[in-house]
């Protein structure tokens, strides 16, 4: 049987048993979103290169401990969430002005009425405007919306990597009591 046709679950025994190769297919499987991920935490190309080795160097070494109650990607992304904030915070802290004036950009961007080249330069037009109002987020609250609303996960897997979830959050998605976080009707108004 090759590699590449085991399950992950069989990956993960053989490289707990000391497979690299095993392991080798397990990163390969993985690498791109984990780097994504990196990517989406705030770190610039290069330090998610090279925080992604980090992570799955970690990973090999704690691979015993994976208890498989939850996916392996899972596992993972909580060590790059980890990982990044270790990166993050031997960063100078960036000042960030929450009091939103004037129009909000991304409300007032065009919708690209046909697809063309037009429409997608318009279509990375958003996606850096977007970038941009995710940028002016405190650091755990844009963790928490990346998470959340680009990745994919869950409300209670993004607490999780974030450890505690802002009330904000889970009221600005439900509509609670109307309460909104600075900068999210940015966010939400551009991505809804």
């Amino acid at each position: 049987m090759t590699r590449s046709s085991l399950s992950e679950p069989d990956l993960i025994e053989r490289a707990r048993a000391g497979d690299a190769e095993a392991f080798e297919a397990l990163v390969e499987a993985q690498s791109d979103r984990v780097y994504g991920a990196l990517r989406s935490f705030g770190l610039a190309a290069e330090e998610a290169e090279e925080v992604a080795q980090e992570v799955f160097v970690r990973a090999w070494r704690g691979l015993a401990r994976f208890e498989g109650r939850s996916q392996l990607s899972t596992w993972l992304y909580r060590i790059a969430f980890n990982e990044a904030q270790r990166r993050l915070s031997r960063r100078p802290p960036v000042p960030v002005a929450l009091n939103f004036t004037g129009p909000d950009p991304i409300l007032e961007f065009p919708d690209p009425v046909a697809r063309g080249p037009e429409a997608t330069a318009l279509d990375q037009e958003f996606v850096a405007m977007m970038w941009q109002a995710l940028a002016q987020l405190p650091e755990g609250w844009r963790t928490a919306v990346v998470l959340r609303d680009i990745d994919g996960l869950s409300t209670e897997e993004a607490a999780t990597f974030v450890r505690a979830l802002p009330d904000w959050l889970a009221q600005s998605r439900d509509g609670a009591d109307g309460a909104r976080a600075p900068g999210s009707a940015a966010i939400e108004g551009g991505l809804a």
